[in-house]
């Protein structure tokens, strides 16, 4: 069994800038959801789905959104792609029978942030732009749990900020169509990423929205993932996610909420 650990506003051409922030996760998911079910072969594999995300971010005046999401897939032996996240992956090592560390080359596009136009607090902010990020993911399969480490820079210069995870994850399988698998993420967020989506300048400050210095703060997240096999080409998948902000995101004043949460289901069709 191989996973992979867990993790579209002003115009009818781009997705909701809530949704944006959700698309990342959801890739995530639906590749390990794949590789689930695939059994170890050197031949590639693809597949093609549909998603549908519910999400909040913490923003102030950003309603609830939910969005439909098509989905295509693809890995071999050298790399994994699944919509704007792609994977190369290194030699990995093999510690006995039961461990292994799986290294890889990360890219992906992150599509957080926001418009003004996204709620009406936000009239007179800069427009915050999501931006391409790359880095290194190192993975310790064990028979306790996988246990993974991410480190993203963006790569963009949007906010030149970094990311660092460390994540622990481990699944369950009943009988030969149900998994489960719980996890829990540590997320470090860097003062440059953090000043960048949640700070606000001087020249953006109001009565009602003082300028904000971002601070490097440590997010907390808990999920689970369901995945149910119905043959060897169809499956559904049921993602719940809720992350605890850092003290430093909430003390923000474009954030008026303590959690981000999210609800994801889909169906994918491996070909």
């Amino acid at each position: 069994m191989h996973c992979t650990p867990l993790s579209t506003v002003s115009s009818a051409t781009r997705l909701t800038a809530t949704t944006q922030a959700l698309v990342l996760g959801l890739c995530s998911s639906m590749a390990a959801l794949a590789a689930e079910s695939a059994n170890a072969e050197p031949s590639s594999s693809w597949g093609l789905g549909m998603g549908a995300v519910s999400s909040q971010q913490p923003y102030k005046g950003v309603d609830r959104e939910s969005q439909a999401i098509p989905l295509i897939y693809f890995e071999n032996d050298y790399v994994r792609v699944f919509g704007p996240t792609a994977e190369i992956k290194l030699p990995g090592f093999t510690i006995n029978d039961s461990q292994q560390l799986d290294l890889s080359i990360v890219g992906e596009y992150d599509f957080s942030g926001y418009d003004d136009d996204d709620a009406r607090f936000l009239d007179g902010m800069s427009d915050r732009k999501g931006g391409f990020w790359a880095g290194a993911k190192v993975q310790w399969r064990n028979p306790l749990a996988d246990v993974s480490t991410q480190w993203l820079a963006d790569v963009s210069g949007n906010s030149k900020g970094q990311r660092f995870t460390l994540g622990l994850e481990r699944s369950w399988q009943w009988g030969e169509h149900l998994t489960l698998t719980p996890r829990m993420a540590a997320i470090w967020q860097d003062q440059k990423y953090v000043d960048y989506y949640f700070g606000v300048r001087e020249s953006e400050a109001r009565i009602d929205r003082a300028a904000y210095d971002g601070k490097s703060g440590l997010n907390t997240e808990l999920g689970v993932r369901g995945n149910y096999m119905f043959d060897d080409h169809h499956s559904v998948f049921l993602d719940l996610k809720a992350t605890s902000l850092a003290d430093e995101i909430k003390d923000s004043p474009l954030v008026d909420r303590s959690t981000e949460n999210s609800v994801l289901f889909g169906y994918l069709y491996r070909f």
